[in-house]
């Protein structure tokens, strides 16, 4: 495998393999490196390459290879940019679609080419051995060598893409545009089999979406337009199916379009269903359901009646006389009559399938038989208005068929009308997808029911008729086919009657008064009679009894009416109430009918898997008693065969024997005869070991007389060949010393031409070493100079370099003791500053302790004994201290002196005069003594500073 950098790299090998006529190479780099994990990552240069990538594949059909390739790509481009592998796929499917049309074009042309006026001259001996031995024509053969590869290739692309894009949300209308294109080439070249392949793998693909609902980019079909392209998708599959008239799959096409719309439960639009229904009809007239045919019809009647708008009266009257044309084919009788149980089960889980895909429901229903049958249709015809909108023949040959009563002309009545039904039809306007309707094709089945309801109305007049003037009256079949039509009519039970051959009459077997047809015609005859009695002698006219009423009729009428409108209000308040209530009970039962539905389902689920799997092993076991007594029975007339042919009594006469007892004996017998064939083997091997010792015996002197004499031969053979190759060497040596003589006369020139080129070329030899020596001296003196200058240029930077290192170490150097020196003379600073604020913190402390002693004694009116320290002086006159008191209590200048303090100094003396807060104030008693008690030796700043310095550290 090879690596490359880029993938550019990649590309440009590939064509140049492809340029030189390796194809297969340029493939294996290409899908080397679109499957390697180095280039995940998107870029525009892998989307050029899965171009070249598909086309190479299409070239040689590598179905596998891009296959691989393009499951690769998805992976890489599925969240980046999955439009790429849209326009990739749509690339891939030109070039096999492409590549399959030009070899079917070019078939054609050679067949055309062979398409010669003179055959015999253009038939050669090869080709008419080929079609003699193959059975083949040319056509078949050429669609075979150059079609059928290319048409099996585009059938693999578009399996491939299809299985590529099942699970992808965002290429749906690619996945849906590959189906349709795929339904097109089954159309094109009536490929049923791939189609029913192609139908099932779309199946597949659904049932896995709907099974595995957790992944990431699966498509949801909940969402309208995924909707629309997946019911699109099957109704281009029923038409193709149609068309194609598969019917078995155009069912399973129906069944899985209604259920994706029981999945979403959401109904398709009408032009689909119109679609939906009229491809229904089809699907049911082919499997002669007559009954779901008409319903078909039925629903597509109201389907147009309901939502075209824009119907015209044609279309109106074509819809309706197919669906009173289908209703009327309908068997009159019922077939599951007599049936089983078995049958009436299948029956009717049949008629739920039906029902549930031309839209009833008949589950709540108690029989599916009394909703889906042919009176229950017809009378809903009749209620929704069908039998207005037909045209006049056909309503002229209903009201024939199901109300009238001839039973002498029924039948020569609807002949003609049958002539002009089977003429009408045509083509619905308003859906071109819809064929054109025939109704010639409800002939057959209307002269079928013409006949079975002239039968019916013969036997409720007659007890016995002729054949002849019974096969007269009925001019559509032969007496044969009438005869097959009542002989099903009886089966059913709908008609009771004999044919009697030999006395050439048609004897009806109603002889009961309480039969039905009977019954209804004698009350029709009562009913009749007394109209007519009654019409010709009426009743006499009673004289009225509320003639004395008549005074007080208006009061009464008043009075009714009131009670009337309070009843009706009434009413109208219980009708609303019991509405209410009912829709309440039909929410309730609807619920409830869900969850017995989904337990239903599932149990019925449940049900039919254990029968399956029940009848499986049975099956199974069925089969393997059957295999066992086939096995026994071949044991049997092996072992009877060879008692016969040995001439032995076989040991089983008859009766039945198991298959392990008969192999018990066949294996004794087997033992046996392996044990006399050992003794017959040991007997022959004796046998031949004492034959093939005489033979060697006999045969050993022989051989030694053949060797002797083989050596003789073999001795003058060589004498004579070794005389023959000294002859040979004399006459070489001789022509040998010939050939020398010959050229050695040339022997002089020789040498002269010789030592003339050899001096010629030894003089061009030397020319050239002294070139070659000059050139490399050349070059050793440049290469000497370059590393000179190379040696100066590296030592001038090194220099350099050690230059700026020392001048960068000699400032951080320089730095470094700078911030040392900055360092320690903040530190001192700070000592310093700690040191005077320590001070003048004891200082106040002291003036504040003073101070209120003083003013304790001054408030207690005696002298105190003042502590004396040894730096304060003598205390003074008792009328001298208010005044040091107030000069001791008066503030410095910029000391910060709390409120209450401030308060009592001024109560006691004066307020000092004003001065300058920062500044010293002269007129301000002992200022000097306070300015020198708080000036230390460390600077010349005064005291008003350091108190400021103080106040800001102090300040928060």
């Amino acid at each position: 495998m090879t690596s490359f950098l880029k993938p550019e790299n990649a590309l440009k090998r590939a064509e140049e393999l492809i340029n030189v006529g390796q194809k297969q190479d340029a493939l294996q780099t290409l899908h080397d490196l679109i499957t390697s994990k180095r280039y995940r990552a998107w870029q525009k240069t892998l989307e050029r390459i899965m171009f070249k990538y598909v086309e190479l594949c299409v070239d040689m059909r590598k179905g596998r290879f891009a296959k691989d390739g393009l499951i690769q790509y998805r992976i890489i481009c599925q969240q980046v940019n999955v439009s790429s592998l849209e326009e990739v796929i749509k690339h891939f499917m030109h070039l096999s679609t492409e590549k399959a049309e030009q070899a079917r074009s070019q078939a054609q042309a050679l067949e055309e080419a062979l398409d010669v006026d003179d055959l015999e001259a253009d038939k050669r001996p090869e080709d008419l051995m080929l079609s003699y031995v193959s059975g083949e024509k040319g056509k078949d053969r050429s669609d075979r060598e150059l079609v059928t590869p290319w048409f099996k290739f585009l059938w693999e692309t578009y399996r491939t893409v299809l299985e590529i894009l099942r699970n992808n949300s965002k290429l749906e209308a690619l996945y849906a545009m590959t189906a349709h294109r795929a339904f097109q080439f089954c159309k094109q070249y009536k490929r049923t089999t791939e189609f029913r392949r192609l139908c099932e793998i779309i199946r597949n693909h659904l049932a896995n979406l709907n099974k595995y609902r957790d992944q990431r980019d699966r498509p949801d079909l909940s969402a309208p337009e995924s909707l629309q392209l997946y019911l699109d998708t099957r109704f281009e599959q029923l038409k193709i199916a149609t068309e194609l008239e598969l019917w078995q799959e155009a069912f399973r096409s129906v069944e899985d379009i209604h259920g994706l719309m029981c999945m979403v439960k959401k109904t398709p639009k009408p032009s689909l269903m119109t679609v939906y229904y009229v491809k229904l009809t089809e699907i049911f007239w082919i499997s002669s359901s007559h009954l779901y045919h008409a319903y078909a019809w039925f629903k597509l009647f109201l389907l147009q009646k309901s939502f075209n708008k824009n119907l015209s009266q044609k279309d109106l009257q074509l819809i309706a006389s197919s669906v009173v044309l289908a209703a009327l084919s309908v068997p009159p009788h019922d077939r599951t009559h007599g049936a089983s149980h078995l049958e009436l089960e299948h029956e009717k889980e049949r008629n739920l399938r039906m029902a549930n895909l031309i839209g009833f429901n008949l589950e709540s229903k108690p029989d599916s038989r009394e909703v889906l049958s042919r009176s229950s249709l017809l009378a809903e015809l009749a209620s929704k208005g069908v039998m207005s909108c037909v045209s006049q023949e056909v309503k002229d040959i209903y009201y024939l068929l199901e109300h009238e009563f001839l039973p002498s002309d029924l039948a020569l009545k609807v002949l003609p009308l049958l002539n002009k039904i089977s003429k009408l039809g045509g083509k619905f306007t308003f859906a071109s997808s819809v064929p054109e309707v025939h109704f010639s094709q409800y002939v057959p089945a209307l002269e079928k029911l013409a006949t079975l309801r002239l039968l019916q109305q013969v036997s409720n007049v007659y007890q016995s008729m002729k054949i002849e003037n019974l096969a007269g009256m009925i001019p559509f079949f032969e007496f044969s086919v009438v005869e097959k039509i009542s002989v099903d009519a009886v089966k059913q039970k709908f008609l009771s009657m004999k044919v009697d051959h030999m006395k050439n009459v048609v004897i009806f077997c109603k002889t009961s008064l309480e039969a039905d047809g009977l019954r209804d015609h004698l009350a029709n005859f009562a009913e009749q009679l007394n109209k007519a009695r009654q019409m010709i002698c009426p009743p006499d006219a009673k004289r009225s009894k509320h003639g004395s009423l008549l005074p007080t009729l208006p009061e009464v009428v008043a009075k009714e009416h009131k009670r009337l409108l309070a009843r009706k209000s009434i009413i109208e308040k219980r009708k609303e109430e019991q509405e209410r209530q009912l829709l309440e009970q039909e929410r309730e039962e609807e619920s409830k009918r869900l969850r017995l539905l989904k337990i239903t389902e599932e149990a019925e689920r449940k049900r039919l898997e254990t029968e399956v799997e029940l009848r499986k092993k049975q099956r199974l076991k069925m089969e393997m008693e059957e295999k066992d007594k086939e096995e026994a029975q071949a044991i049997l007339q092996e072992a009877e065969k060879r008692f016969k042919r040995k001439g032995k009594k076989p040991i089983i006469d008859g009766g039945v024997i198991s298959k392990k007892t008969l192999m018990e004996l066949a294996l004794i017998e087997q033992h046996r005869e392996k044990q006399e064939m050992e003794k017959k083997l040991q007997k022959l091997a004796k046998t031949m070991d004492y034959l093939e010792r005489a033979k060697r015996e006999e045969a050993a002197p022989l051989i030694e007389a053949a060797y002797q004499q083989r050596l003789v031969e073999e001795r003058v053979l060589h004498e004579h060949e070794q005389q023959q190759e000294v002859e040979l060497s004399r006459q070489r040596h001789a022509g040998d010393l010939n050939e020398k003589e010959r050229l050695s006369r040339m022997m002089g020139h020789k040498e002269i031409y010789q030592e003339r080129v050899v001096s010629h070329r030894q003089a061009e030899f030397n020319r050239l070493r002294r070139e070659r020596e000059e050139r490399i001296s050349r070059i050793l003196q440049s290469r000497r100079q370059e590393r000179d200058k190379m040696r100066k240029l590296k030592y001038y930077l090194k220099v350099e370099e050690e230059r700026r290192q020392k001048l960068r170490e000699e400032e951080e150097a320089r730095k470094h003791e700078e911030a040392e020196r900055k360092k320690k003379e903040q530190a001192e600073h700070q000592a310093k500053l700690d040191e005077i604020a320590e001070k003048k913190r004891r200082r106040e402390q002291e003036i504040e302790e003073k101070i209120e002693r003083e003013k304790r004694e001054a408030l207690l009116g005696r002298p105190a004994e003042p502590a004396m320290r040894a730096h304060e002086p003598p205390a003074r006159p008792l009328e001298s201290r208010p005044a040091v008191a107030v000069a001791s209590t008066a503030p410095a200048p910029g000391k910060y002196v709390p409120k209450f303090r401030r308060a009592g100094a001024e109560a006691t003396a004066a307020p000092p005069p004003e001065a300058d807060r920062w500044g010293n104030s002269g007129s301000r008693p002992d200022g000097d003594r306070w300015d020198r008690g708080t000036s230390f030796g460390g600077g010349s700043r005064s005291s008003s500073s350091w108190s400021s310095s103080r106040n800001s550290r102090d300040r928060p």
